[in-house]
Order: C-alpha cells, then sequence, then structure tokens
C-alpha cells in the first residue's frame, strides 16, 4: 500500500516532472505463420499482427489519459525471424521485412522489433539469411528494428558472428547513407539478450513467451532528477547512502505507476501481462536526461572521474526500488546512457569529457552498453567488431547483458555533429583510437569459450 506522502509525491511526478511510460509493447508469437510458401507466411505474419495490435494506440492512449500519464511509445516485438523462417533465402527475409513494416505502420505504433538472430553458439540457415538481409531490411523500411545476440555467459563469444555484424554494419551505414547512417540506429547486437525486453532496438519475443503478450518500460530519469535535487535543498550535506535511498523509493513509485497502466492494456486488449522494465531511459529533451543525474549528484559532468562509482549506485538504486515495487520485472531493467538520444551525454562527449573508452568503462555497470553511438565513417569494419567484442565481454564475464549500437557516419570525421531527429536525438561523432589494429584479431574467428563461471548447474 502507498502511504499518503507516497501517493502526493507520485501526483506530483504526473503533475510536474515529466513522468511517463516510456514504452508499451505487445509482443507476438509468429510461430503459428510458419509456413514453406514465402507468400503465405508473409500473408500469415501480416494478419496476426494487424488483428492483435488493432486495438493497441488507442488502448494506450485511452489508459494514458486515464492516469494522467502519457505513454510516449507503442510498440510490437515478435518471434526471432531466423526462426520462425528458418527455411527462406535472405532475399525472401527481406520481403518478410517489408511486410513487418507495414503491419506496423497498419497498426499506427512507433516500431517493430524481432528481426532478430541467436547466434552465440553458432549459424543456422535462417540466421545467416536474416544477417544478410539485415543492411538492405532497414534500408527499405522505416519501422523496422534489429537484433543479433553474439554472446552469452554460458556459450562464450561467437568471434564469427561478431566479425559478421561488423560488416554488417558497415554495409547498414552504407546503404543508408544519405541519412547519416540511420539504419544502425535500428540495429544492435547483444550478449545475453533477456527475452522480454519492451525497448527498441532490441525488443523481440523469445521463444518460451506466452501467445500474446504486454510488457511495459517505465522511464523517469528527469522524476529521479527532481527528487535528488529536493533532498540536496533540504538538506546540502546529505550522503550518498541516502541519496540511494531517495533514488530506490522514486523508481518504486515509478514501477508501480507502470505496471498498473500496463496491466489495465493488458486486461483491455485481453492478452496476458508479462513484465515491468525499470530502465532509466532518456530522451533528448531538456529535464529528460540520465547525465543530469550524475550532475543533481555533484559530478560536472557525465565522464569525469566518479561517474562510473555514480552510475553503479543508481543502477543498483532503481533495481531495488523496481523490484520491491513488482514481482514482474524484466527485460534490461537499469540505466542506459546512450550518446545521442540523451542531450547532456552528448554536450558531453562534444565538450570532451566524455570518449569512447570511459563510455565502454561505464558499461560495466549499466543495462545495456554502447548506445547510439555515432563514429566516424571510415571506421573499419574489424574495427567495429573489435569494439563489439570489448563489450560482448564485459557482458559475459560479468552475466550481464550487454549490447552495442554503434553508427558509423559515412562521410563524416570525428568531432562533426550528426543529427538522426526525434527521440534519435543527435550527437558529436567519437573518435576511434587506433582505427584498423585490430583486424589480424577478429579476422581470425571462431570462438572464445564461455568462461568458468557458466557452470552453475
Amino acid at each position: 500500500m502507498l502511504s499518503n506522502h507516497e501517493v502526493l509525491s507520485t501526483l506530483e511526478m504526473i503533475k510536474s516532472e515529466n513522468l511517463d511510460l516510456r514504452t508499451v509493447t505487445l509482443g507476438v508469437s509468429l510461430f503459428d505463420c510458419a509456413s514453406d510458401d514465402p507468400e503465405r507466411f508473409k500473408d500469415n505474419i501480416y494478419r496476426k499482427i494487424v488483428c492483435l495490435a488493432a486495438d493497441l494506440v488507442d488502448t494506450c492512449d485511452e489508459i494514458g489519459e486515464k492516469y494522467g500519464v502519457p505513454v510516449v511509445n507503442k510498440r510490437i516485438s515478435v518471434s526471432p525471424i531466423a526462426a520462425v523462417g528458418a527455411g527462406l533465402s535472405s532475399r525472401h527475409m527481406v520481403e518478410v521485412a517489408k511486410v513487418l513494416d507495414r503491419a506496423a505502420m497498419e497498426a499506427k505504433v512507433d516500431f517493430v522489433g524481432g528481426f532478430s538472430a541467436l547466434v552465440e553458439k553458432g549459424f543456422s540457415r535462417g540466421d545467416m539469411a536474416l544477417i544478410e538481409a539485415i543492411p538492405e531490411a532497414l534500408a527499405v523500411t522505416a519501422r523496422l528494428c534489429s537484433s543479433v545476440n553474439v554472446a552469452s555467459t554460458r556459450a562464450g563469444i561467437n568471434m564469427d558472428a561478431v566479425y559478421r555484424m561488423g560488416q554488417t554494419i558497415k554495409k547498414t551505414a552504407e546503404l543508408t547513407a544519405m541519412q547519416d547512417g540511420l539504419g544502425c540506429a535500428k540495429l544492435v547486437v547483444f550478449a545475453n539478450i533477456p527475452q522480454d525486453v519492451p525497448f527498441m532496438a532490441g525488443a523481440y519475443l523469445g521463444i518460451g513467451e506466452p501467445e500474446a503478450v504486454i510488457n511495459v518500460g517505465v522511464s523517469g530519469p528527469g522524476v529521479v532528477k527532481k527528487a535528488i535535487e529536493r533532498a540536496r535543498e533540504a538538506n546540502p550535506d546529505i550522503s550518498l547512502g541516502e541519496l540511494a535511498e531517495i533514488i530506490k523509493r522514486t523508481a518504486c513509485r515509478v514501477t508501480r505507476v507502470g505496471e498498473l497502466m500496463g496491466r489495465e492494456v493488458a486486461e483491455k486488449l485481453k492478452v496476458r501481462f508479462g513484465i515491468v522494465d525499470l530502465s532509466l531511459a532518456p530522451t533528448p529533451n531538456v529535464g529528460d536526461s540520465v547525465g543530469e543525474i550524475f550532475q543533481s549528484l555533484g559530478l560536472e559532468r557525465i565522464g569525469v572521474p566518479g561517474s562510473t562509482a555514480v552510475l553503479a549506485m543508481v543502477n543498483d538504486a532503481v533495481k531495488k526500488g523496481g523490484a520491491f515495487a513488482s514481482c514482474n520485472v524484466g527485460g534490461l531493467s537499469g540505466a542506459f546512457i546512450p550518446v545521442s538520444e540523451d542531450l547532456n551525454i552528448a554536450n558531453a562527449a562534444a565538450e570532451g569529457y566524455l570518449c569512447l573508452e570511459k563510455l565502454e568503462a561505464m558499461t560495466s555497470v549499466c543495462s545495456v552498453g554502447l548506445d547510439m553511438v555515432a563514429l566516424p565513417g571510415d571506421t573499419t569494419a574489424e574495427t567495429l567488431a573489435a569494439i563489439i567484442a570489448d563489450e560482448m565481454a564485459i557482458g559475459m564475464i560479468n552475466k550481464k547483458t550487454t549490447a552495442a549500437r554503434l553508427i558509423p557516419v559515412p562521410g563524416k570525421k570525428a568531432g562533426e555533429k550528426v543529427f538522426f531527429g526525434g527521440l534519435l536525438g543527435e550527437a558529436i561523432i567519437m573518435p576511434v583510437r587506433s582505427n584498423d589494429c585490430s583486424a589480424d584479431f577478429i579476422r581470425r574467428g571462431g570462438l572464445i569459450p564461455a568462461p568458468i563461471q557458466s557452470m552453475t548447474n
């Protein structure tokens, strides 16, 4: 039960602190759509998605208006297409991507995720076809998102897949060069990918998930920042432990609001409610920034010494608060630090406070990884793969989810600015030190074995 103080605090979040529900994502299983006839397969996919998602947007808007908390994004995630369409060629995979995009447009959702493959131990024919299709698929669609899991704590790192994804990112950037490599913003490479992520670009519906399910992603970096600032105004000498407690309590209230709304959406759509993803997901708007939380805690900018410690504290406090609020926590659940999507983080990179190496160090304690990082257009596929490999190693060894969403911007150099628009924001292109110094390592391929800590049975 909420105390009177917590109720009033929650109302204040809604009234004055821009509390929103960042995403409601409808997961749709497509396994019963499988067919050896590509045309029938595409027709089955389209019909099922449009039927199940027909009322998603209107229902989210209705519930958002009822509680005064807007649902910012409405999305769909589907079963991994590499598995559902295992017998398809890469050409047919591109056609499936177009159908998914058309279904998303018909349902009026922002994005559809699940053009995905799970290749941490090796490739099937369907995996190879899908990965080959990714660059063209992302170039010819507007709402499609793609993800590939190349590593896990139990399986190790599939370095052949890592290299292939470096090449795939490079080609995707080239095919969307007129949009500054925008296709890469909808492509993410994972280690330990969860099956129930509601956030894009990594959302897909895992094989162990229900026929249809509602997963929600809460947010609230602005709410957390305001709570910290109020506490510091009331007590300028407040300790970090006390501030962590405030972050925990704030995350608890935000999570309860998110689950309440998500369950009501699920009930109205007559599908199961799945999980609440607790991630602090920023936007390019002032006052809705994870980077600003660092400043409210006493750092001049994100990226200066102390940043990794602050991120660890915030991430842990958010998880503790969310876990107390709900028994249905899942997805990524922590703090996102996407460079272009967070105005404060983008500015810190532009001013030299945050470099690629410091960002990688911070990903060891956050929930995602190298997210929305713009790189020079001449960054080689081998260097991209090496950056991915480093990030995958952090996830594998620490038994956590990590990811890389890298954007080599064609024709642009370090220090130049790139604009992606909307929630994707803008960023300064980060320099890559020692470009093309990892080629021999990457081209060796093979499997980096799983760590001994994977043997936990």
